[in-house]
């Protein structure tokens, strides 16, 4: 008798082994149907593994993300099916799930065009529409081998000699194609319906750049048609945004190959870059922080007490001077440090919040930069608190409600929070990291902040939170932190004199809000679609003529205007007004202002807001009124 117990609670019982399928059938034949895999005491497995002794069962649909997974791993194996039904010299390699899809790399005599993936694509719509079973068989290892050096696919035959001997393989077969694969798989291809095919790159054989270079389809998969068309319209909108395009289009930055992976900042870009530090700065000053500036480059000595020298430097950018070796920060925290043990230090100076838009140089793989949102060198809005333990919570509370007020200026309104727990591989008490994490919960719920938590996440020396933004088309991007941390002053030998006289280890919380500049300005540039809100826009009005009349006036706005602070541009050219102003409004500027001889004549301006917005006629005190209440509203 075999017990098996579901997901509600309830059990069945069936006579002797029972797969995973009859179970599903036993329930319900709509629930059969709809089995894409199932779930034995926790793992994942196929419909027609057995159960031979009392569990627990969970069957796998669509609707689950195990199914999503199943998918599209599925999905893959079907890729490299149809790939070796239209080019069968083609050598098959691996081909695994990533986020919202997967890819297969392949050996081919020739780059794969766009209208191969049209056919390719066709051709796995055929091969899921003939329902073929797919099926689960067993090797030991060297026969495995031996059975596709046969078959001519030497790719796997290499992956499978890297298995131990005594273990035996898991081969899966679809039709004609059979491939290497743990598993688990979908029954059969008519399972697999809603899919994409989106590229072709190039990537090394296992990642090596000595190795060959293949090629890399990469597709999409989803459970659902709706999913699926979701899912390519929130691509379309993110290639709207891509702050790459923008960028170039609206002249705030450029990458150049002088200098790979940093930012080459446009006088339009650092304008909004200025904003962003200096809206940052008055947020330090403001709420007790006191800014600080620390070198660039640090000596070995140091980063070997740090532990970076060991475990970081194939990270850090180092030279060499007079027989010394440096390196270029890869981060403040240890700058902050020596700054803190600079005089005597009692319990009354903490906490003692230190802020620093610290540039930080990191020596990022290539393959992994992309625009200004993953780049080698970058600038931290970054603070570091020196507390108590008892100071904890309260910090926590103060950090994250200002956290709170800054992403709303921002425009930012939805926020998740996680909180990383210990690793299993830590420094410190049980003691020790059970009153951080309470005090990091109580912060977050005493700022009312509804937390999910990361079981292990947290860093081998104390948890942290993460703070993470949604954007206008649901994307997350995490961006502030603020972490436990008293193993670098211990290291570094941070102390403070306690109320009983003697020394004692500061806390030191690690904190950011925006976290790089770069990289959250590219996330600002997305969000808004290269139509950043009045107070951040690098021009923020611009001023047209009609015709030649009108240039004097047009002058006399722009003083005024630049009177008032604000960032305004000029256009006198002798271009049909219609063209000035679709060509300004390109730029995706908050305000343009045109004037004629009526607006001449009445001292006041014919006022376009952005979005082809008519304001109408009004006086430019009026006007002045509505852009300094914007800026005041941070829209």
């Amino acid at each position: 008798m075999v017990q098996i117990t579901l997901p509600d609670g309830s059990q069945r019982e069936f006579p002797g082994p029972v797969t995973v399928a009859e179970v599903a059938q036993s329930i319900g034949a709509g629930l059969a149907k709809a089995a894409l895999a199932g779930k034995v005491d926790g793992r994942v497995v196929d419909t027609s593994f057995t159960i031979d002794r009392n569990a627990q069962l969970a069957i796998v649909t669509g609707k689950d993300a195990d199914g999503l997974e199943v998918i599209r791993h599925s999905t893959a194996h079907l890729l490299a099916y149809a790939v070796k039904e239209l080019f069968p010299e083609a050598q098959v390699t691996i081909g695994p799930v990533i986020e919202n899809g997967f890819y297969y790399d392949f050996s081919f005599s020739r780059s794969f065009t766009p209208e191969d993936l049209v056919a390719i694509e066709k051709r796995m719509a055929e091969l899921a529409n003939k329902d073929e079973p797919v099926v689960r068989r067993v090797l030991p290892r060297d026969d495995a081998v031996a059975y596709f050096k046969n078959m001519g696919e030497h790719y796997k035959a290499e992956i499978i000699a890297s298995i131990p001997a005594n273990e035996d393989v898991s081969l899966y077969r679809e039709g004609s194609f059979e491939d290497l694969c743990r598993g688990p798989h979908v029954p059969s291809t008519g399972k697999l319906k809603h899919f994409k095919l989106m590229k072709v790159a190039g990537a090394y054989w296992r990642g090596d750049h000595r190795n060959e270079m293949l090629q890399r389809i990469y597709g999409t998969a989803w459970a659902s048609k709706d999913d699926l068309q979701q899912y390519l319209t929130r691509l379309e909108e993110a290639e709207k945004r891509d702050h790459r395009r923008l960028g170039r289009e609206l002249d705030l930055f450029h990458i150049d190959e002088h200098s790979p992976g940093t930012v080459f900042w446009h006088p339009k870009g650092w304008t909004v870059w200025q904003e962003v530090e200096q809206y940052m700065r008055r947020v330090y000053r403001d709420n007790g922080y006191q800014e600080v500036k620390g070198p660039q480059i640090l000596d070995q000595g140091l980063w070997e007490k740090t532990g970076h020298w060991d475990k970081y430097r194939e990270n850090m950018f180092v030279t060499e001077s007079e027989k010394r070796d440096f390196a270029l920060k890869p981060m403040n925290c240890p700058g902050h440090i020596i700054i803190f043990n600079q005089g005597i230090k009692s319990y009354r100076d903490l906490p003692l919040r230190f802020g620093e838009f610290g540039q930080c140089h990191r020596n990022e793989p290539s393959g992994s930069l992309h625009g200004i949102m993953r780049v080698r060198a970058f600038t931290q809005d970054d603070g570091h608190i020196f507390c108590t333990e008892d100071q904890i919570q309260s910090e926590v509370l103060a950090f994250t409600t200002l956290l709170q007020k800054v992403y709303r200026d921002f425009g930012f309104t939805e926020i998740l929070y996680r909180l990383s727990t210990r690793p299993e591989k830590r420094i410190g008490s049980d003691e020790s990291w059970d009153r951080a994490e309470s005090s990091l919960a109580d912060g977050l719920r005493a700022s009312g902040c509804d937390f999910e938590y990361l079981q292990g996440e947290g860093a081998f020396y104390g948890p942290k939170i993460e703070y993470t933004l949604k954007d206008a088309i649901g994307r997350e991007w995490q961006c502030g932190t603020i972490q436990v941390d008293p193993n670098m002053p211990e290291r570094l030998d941070a102390e403070y004199v306690g109320e009983d006289g003697a020394r004692h280890r500061p806390i030191m919380l690690h904190r950011a809000i925006v976290g790089s500049l770069e990289r959250f300005i590219g996330i600002l540039v997305e969000q808004h679609a290269g139509a950043l809100p009045t107070w951040l826009a690098p021009v923020q009005v611009s001023v047209l003529n009609i015709t030649d009349a009108q240039a004097d006036f047009a002058q006399e706005v722009v003083k005024m205007l630049k009177n008032q602070g604000l960032r305004v541009a000029l256009d006198l050219r002798n271009e049909k007004i219609t063209y000035k102003i679709r060509e300004h409004s390109m730029q995706k500027l908050p305000y343009i202002l045109v004037v004629g001889d009526k607006e001449k004549a009445a001292g006041a301006v014919a006022v376009r807001a952005r979005g082809n917005q008519d304001l109408g006629v009004m006086p430019l005190s009026a006007f002045c009124e509505k852009i300094a209440s914007d800026i005041a509203l941070k829209s």
